[in-house]
């Protein structure tokens, strides 16, 4: 089923009861972010927020916040189902004479239903406010989380056009509100329109942008889709082959560019590249960290164009799981038979919450050789923006990656530290506050597959390598450890299958080496496979809080080693102390006040549940909700 428009697709959500409308006056200052923060880590249903303080416009969120609605977004029954449309697609073949081509035709329609199709009028043009009518606080834009250097835009779909190749982009980047016609243009040094802004400054020119809000939910989910450089292939061609249908474009009123003829809002305008750049952020990033104040070009807008009674789209990021999981997912069923096409031995891969996209990759194979893990990963680290891949993880082909306890439980069986796991250096996000530069440092694979004679190697033992053949009865419960009288420990749990949660006070450099030394070689080490040492906001009872807090705070170069059998992660906040040399960001936590407020005024948003978040460990993340599906 394809979506005209954003509005339609609400429509749907609230006739199966999976979008309910809050009618009371809602803050667009942190109320709303805390009430749909609670409804998506319970796999809620959107809302829609009919009176938001200061705007007239009504606002939508977590339209695409379970993997059922994900679905529903691109007209699928499953997004299983992606993967399975994009299998079909690339088995056209011209073999079998005129029989074989006829009988690709529905698939070659398919092909030519991708590129977009112009249309004279379109409703987001129903509205045109042009130069001093522009007043971007007419839109209840959201300041999300405390600490945000103020309101953003956070579901925006960037439109540019190379000025030199004429390559068209939409991408997804937020948008800081600096003034009534200003904001501010996050174009990392890695996206496809800080490259556009680089050739218009070759050219002298300002760079034209257009930034649709709303549309057909697939041309939603295109845009945040990191596309492969083919020709001809873009967001536009991708949405209209998910929808099945070519999707409608209209010509902007200040802009040359064509915008989502069925967008709910669009804003028209230019950045100059001559322009100095401006502070922007921090901002609570999908990392569940803060990123800090930087400098970004700034977005004038010149017009804004709207439909006659226009609903405002928004998102929030922060802590997993929020909406982009499910983007996430999305986009690992859309390049599954991509990768299997380049590397065929791969059976399933799986990026899970916890490691927010770009921190962590579960990757199944159907191991043929020794070493055959580490090709795969090293292979996987070349292609597109898999590269910022920080830790991959190589399991057999039995093992489901998308059972986030089960996968490490095979490396606790199967990776004997030091021997299986290799250290390496790439690109990083530039939202990795951890690495040893900036959008530069290390990564760890680990091989966690049966092992073969040739690469057991010297020096096994039973404690680090478990016995794989005893399946799940390999690993039983024990008590408490005795704790040596360790400096900065504020709690710690052991769990059956080898692994010591630990959360520290840090207060001076090197403490995380020396107590993990000390910790590895105790009596209380007996068993353990992998020592994680944590900060002291992490909950050591919930795995999901362990592995998001380690998996941000680490540089695998600098933070992952081995002693006496352990493989010990810290961590823990580096300080200048150590060599570090930037500040180190924040975690998110909502203002108290706030979380008070909605716990008081609950019972007039009309919503399920109770009013108070989740229990420690309670958190329900997409890969575990799949597990617990999948197993009925």
């Amino acid at each position: 089923m394809a979506f005209p428009d954003l509005r339609s697709f609400i429509q749907l959500l609230e006739s199966r009861g999976d979008l309910l409308r809050v009618a009371v006056p809602v803050d667009r200052h942190l109320e709303i972010t805390e009430i749909a923060d609670r409804m998506v880590k319970r796999g809620g249903p959107a809302l829609l927020f009919e009176q938001v303080k200061g705007s007239a416009v009504p606002l939508a969120i977590g339209l695409l916040g379970t993997r059922e609605r994900m679905a529903l977004a691109l007209g699928l029954p499953d997004l299983e189902a992606l993967s399975t449309r994009v299998r079909d697609l690339m088995n056209i073949t011209m073999d079998g004479g005129v029989g074989g081509l006829l009988s690709t035709l529905p698939k070659l329609r398919d092909v030519a239903s991708l590129p977009a199709r112009r249309v004279k009028r379109a409703p987001v043009q129903d509205v045109i406010w042009r130069g001093d009518e522009v007043d971007l606080g007419t839109l209840p834009i959201l300041h999300c989380w405390p600490l945000d250097g103020g309101p953003f835009v956070t579901l925006p779909l960037v439109i540019t056009k190379d000025p030199i190749t004429g390559e068209r982009n939409m991408g997804m980047y937020r948008m800081q509100v600096m003034g009534p016609r200003e904001t501010g243009m996050h174009w990392q040094r890695h996206k496809t329109g800080a490259r556009h802004l680089a050739n218009a400054g070759k050219l002298g020119q300002r760079l034209q942008v257009a930034v649709a809000l709303g549309g057909d939910p697939a041309l939603i989910y295109a845009a945040s889709a990191p596309l492969p450089p083919i020709p001809g292939l873009d967001e536009f061609a991708l949405a209209g082959y998910l929808r099945g249908q070519r999707s409608p474009v209209v010509r902007g009123v200040t802009v040359d560019l064509d915008v989502p003829a069925n967008a709910e809002i669009v804003l028209e305008g230019y950045v100059d590249p001559t322009e100095a750049w401006q502070p922007e952020g921090p901002f609570g990033d999908h990392t569940g960290f803060y990123t800090l104040e930087d400098l970004y070009p700034r977005f004038h807008v010149t017009a804004i164009t709207m439909r006659r009674d226009p609903v405002y789209p928004a998102t929030i990021v922060g802590r997993p799981p929020v909406e982009d999981a499910y983007l996430i997912e999305a986009t690992e069923r859309l390049f599954l038979p991509a990768a299997q096409l380049i590397l065929p031995e791969i059976v399933d891969y799986s990026m899970p919450p916890a490691g927010v996209a770009h921190n962590l990759v579960f990757v199944s194979i159907r191991k043929q050789f020794p070493g055959h893990a580490y090709k795969v990963a090293h292979g996987l680290l070349g292609l597109g923006q898999m590269m910022f891949a920080k830790v991959i993880v190589v399991v057999d082909e039995d093992i489901p990656v998308h059972d986030f306890d089960r996968v490490w439980r095979a490396v606790a069986q199967q990776a004997v530290p030091g021997r299986d796991t290799l250290s390496t250096r790439g690109p990083m996000d530039v939202l990795d506050h951890s690495s040893r530069a900036w959008s530069y440092g290390g990564k760890l694979i680990i091989d966690a597959t049966i092992k073969r004679p040739e690469e057991l190697g010297e020096g096994l033992t039973s404690r680090a390598q478990g016995d794989a053949s005893a399946g799940e009865a390999a690993f039983t419960p024990r008590p408490s450890p005795i704790l040596p009288d360790a400096e900065g420990i504020l709690a710690q749990r052991q769990t059956p299958d080898g692994y010591w949660f630990v959360a520290v006070n840090k207060t001076r450099a090197g403490q995380g080496r020396a107590l993990g030394a000390e910790l590895a070689v105790s009596p209380a080490a007996r068993g353990v496979r992998h020592l994680l040492l944590l900060d002291e906001l992490t909950d050591v009872r919930d795995p999901q809080d362990v592995w998001w807090t380690v998996l941000n705070n680490i540089d695998p170069e600098r933070d992952v080693w081995v002693s006496d059998g352990v493989l010990i992660w810290d961590g823990t906040r580096k300080l200048r102390e150590e060599g570090f040399t930037r500040d180190w960001p924040q975690k998110i936590v909502m203002d108290p006040a706030v979380v008070a407020r909605v716990d008081a005024r609950w019972h007039l948003y009309g919503l399920p549940g109770l009013p108070e978040g989740p229990e420690p460990g309670a958190t329900t993340t997409p890969d575990q909700e799949r597990t617990r599906t999948s197993a009925g």
